[in-house]
């Protein structure tokens, strides 16, 4: 199978936009405002966090403000102090930092980056773990979102796969974007072993027996 020709496909999993479960974005963006303008994103791996800081930037930035963009990982764990006096000189009230990664810094140096991002109009940071910020949404996953965001990748397909999005969601401690890309793996070689190309061939059925576990292609 060509990984052009796979569902799970990167670009198809990063068309999924976050779903704003039990809220609104003007509920949102009015709490920021509540919340001082500086607020964090907390929540586990995988559970959306990214993706709902990138969906938000466009409503800052039809409400006036100039969006940037931070982020941090285990690649990358901190900034070139060159970078930061650089980046805070720039810092006006119209500048929203939307700081993906902040979990990285050490507890110094987030209170170093705090005084230095003092300047900027707002802040929205994600965090794996509540504390630092005042909590502007908490992102959370379970079986039945996996389920919905394989429906709308796959379609009337995902029936072909809803029997393994529940032992995927456990096995990977509800991280979802690791679910996805195990669903990559399982669909590249259910097609390998069939010899096909091109179309994407189903998957097989659950296994019916009473009392037993289904066993996908992925154990």
């Amino acid at each position: 199978m060509r990984a052009r020709d796979n569902p799970f496909r990167s670009d198809r999993i990063l068309s999924l936009r976050y779903r704003l479960q039990g809220g609104s974005w003007e509920g949102l963006l009015g709490r920021f405002e509540e919340l001082g303008r500086r607020a964090a994103i907390v929540g586990p791996q995988g559970s959306g966090k990214t993706t709902l800081l990138e969906d938000l930037a466009p409503h800052f930035r039809r409400g006036g403000y100039r969006v940037r963009d931070l982020r941090l990982d285990t690649e990358t764990p901190r900034f070139h102090e060159s970078f930061l006096d650089d980046f805070s000189r720039t810092l006006g009230s119209r500048d929203l930092i939307l700081f993906d990664g902040a979990e990285q810094l050490g507890r110094r140096a987030w209170f170093r980056f705090l005084r230095r991002s003092r300047t900027a109009g707002g802040l929205i940071a994600t965090l794996h773990r509540p504390g630092r910020l005042p909590t502007l949404w908490a992102t959370r996953t379970s079986p039945e979102l996996l389920e919905r965001l394989v429906e709308q990748i796959l379609g009337d397909r995902a029936r072909d796969v809803r029997f393994l999005t529940s032992r995927l969601y456990e096995k990977h401690g509800g991280n979802l974007r690791e679910a996805l890309r195990e669903l990559y793996d399982v669909y590249a070689a259910v097609n390998e072993e069939s010899g096909r190309s091109g179309d994407v061939s189903p998957l097989p059925a659950a296994p019916r027996e009473q009392g037993a576990m289904a066993r996908g292609p992925c154990c």
